[in-house]
């Protein structure tokens, strides 16, 4: 189905302008849709996933228990997005929840404690682990080192081969993925891949959703990136889409118009 879908989203993206990276796969048949799948852009908040995952692989070795709690303090708050900047130093917060709001409100205050909590070769092991070849992790958000070592950089394929991981019980547990893909349905900013995609509710109380999407966006200066696990019916996919050059708005309406297409495609295989 996604090979169908190839010269549409060509098209739109050819005539949207900017960069584009895209790498689409069909948990089920192993289907791909890739374009400049390997071109590496700035990261953004989608590194968080990574992050994430590093969390979980530390708990479950016994380093800490996601229960327990940390101590906000002053030095944490950074800017940008979450609600942790404008909190009480001296606030304690569980692990657990603090990943969540590094989730679903791309809290970088939350992230960067996260960072701290696990180091940065924690991440770049479970980078490694789910085949993140061409990625790199080096610096927390919203801090510029006076020497910067390098950028964190992700590619689609990357992206796309650490939600496979994922979304297949491939990395940590089978437990720790159902856990680490619960959080990221409940993601907040959905202004990108699935805008355009109908209510996923049906008319009667406990009806089966028509989609869900476990996700994670990233936004900087004319970077604009949303990568997740589409569920529609018994299909899965996974689309990384990563974008440089356009506005964010015009570049998440691109991804909106191509999230319609895949959906409507599988919609019809149903």
């Amino acid at each position: 189905m996604l090979s169908s879908l190839f010269a549409q989203i060509s098209s739109l993206i050819k005539d949207a302008g900017g960069e584009w990276g895209i790498f689409f796969e069909d948990l089920q048949t192993g289907e791909t849709l890739s374009i400049n799948e390997d071109q590496r852009f700035y990261a953004a908040s989608v590194i968080k996933v990574p992050i994430m995952t590093a969390v979980f692989a530390e708990a479950y070795v016994g380093k800490f228990a996601l229960e327990d709690k940390i101590k906000l303090r002053a030095e944490d708050l950074v800017g940008g997005a979450g609600v942790l900047q404008h909190m009480t130093p001296g606030t304690e917060f569980t692990i657990r929840d603090l990943v969540t709001l590094m989730i679903i409100q791309s809290d970088n205050t939350a992230t960067n404690m996260m960072i701290d909590l696990v180091g940065t070769e924690s991440i770049r092991n479970v980078m490694q682990k789910t085949k993140m070849t061409n990625s790199h992790f080096y610096n927390k958000l919203m801090v510029v080192p006076a020497e910067l070592e390098g950028y964190n950089e992700v590619t689609a394929k990357d992206m796309g081969s650490h939600l496979r991981h994922l979304a297949t019980g491939k990395v940590i547990s089978y437990d720790s993925c159902l856990k680490m893909v619960a959080i990221l349905k409940t993601q907040q900013h959905r202004d990108r891949i699935p805008f355009l995609l109908p209510d996923p509710d049906g008319d009667v109380i406990g009806m089966i959703p028509k989609w869900e999407f476990a996700n994670k966006t990233g936004s900087v200066t004319k970077i604009t990136h949303d990568v997740g696990i589409l569920y529609i019916g018994s299909h899965a996919v996974t689309l990384s889409i990563l974008n440089k050059g356009l506005e964010q708005k015009d570049a998440a309406n691109v991804m909106a118009q191509i999230g319609n297409l895949v959906y409507h495609g599988y919609r019809q295989k149903a």
